[in-house]
């Protein structure tokens, strides 16, 4: 089974609070098991204005039909790897992430130059040690990447990716439970 990001929000529901966005994601996770689709993991914003989802899935025009059938509206499905954690791990939750950044990878980036890069560079982030690399979703097209943090704030988060150079296209702060 493929690994796949969903962004996408929910349909005719104005959502303001965890507690409403987890009854809903609730629903949908037994929603989509009957189609063989399986949540692995969900992330809202603070204001619960985007959500990412990562499901298990054999087939993308199956996840995207049953999804758009469920009360989502579908902004984007791409392919990812996990990078930094293994997915059981993941399929866990036992690891809080409140900051998620978003890098649109340049286009003469292979995936294999990717990996090497994040290897090497990856132990700079010791030298910002208020934060905690959890994992980063690479989207198989290298289209771009999701990075996942617990940091105290967002300058903290800036400074972990100065140290790893590596760039930032948009920072999210995620709904957490601190």
């Amino acid at each position: 089974m493929a690994l796949h990001l969903v962004e996408a929000t929910f349909k005719n529901t104005v959502i303001d609070t965890k507690e409403a966005f987890e009854q809903k994601v609730s629903a949908l996770k037994d929603a989509v098991q009957e189609d063989n689709i399986n949540l692995i993991e969900v992330q809202v914003a603070k204001d619960f204005s985007r959500s990412f989802f990562i499901f298990e899935s054999e087939d993308e025009a199956v996840l995207t039909s049953s999804l758009e059938n469920k009360d989502l509206s579908v902004e984007l499905v791409k392919a990812v790897r996990i990078v930094g954690k293994d997915l059981e791990e993941v399929k866990k939750q036992s690891e809080e992430v409140n900051y998620l950044v978003e890098w649109n990878i340049p286009e003469n980036i292979t995936m294999d130059q990717y990996l090497d890069r994040k290897k090497k560079n990856s132990v700079h982030y010791a030298e910002v040690p208020e934060v905690s690399f959890s994992r980063t979703y690479v989207c198989e097209d290298m289209s771009k990447c999701l990075c996942f943090y617990d940091a105290p704030d967002e300058d903290a988060v800036k400074r972990a990716r100065e140290a790893v150079n590596t760039p930032i296209d948009s920072i999210t702060e995620i709904a957490s439970d601190k």
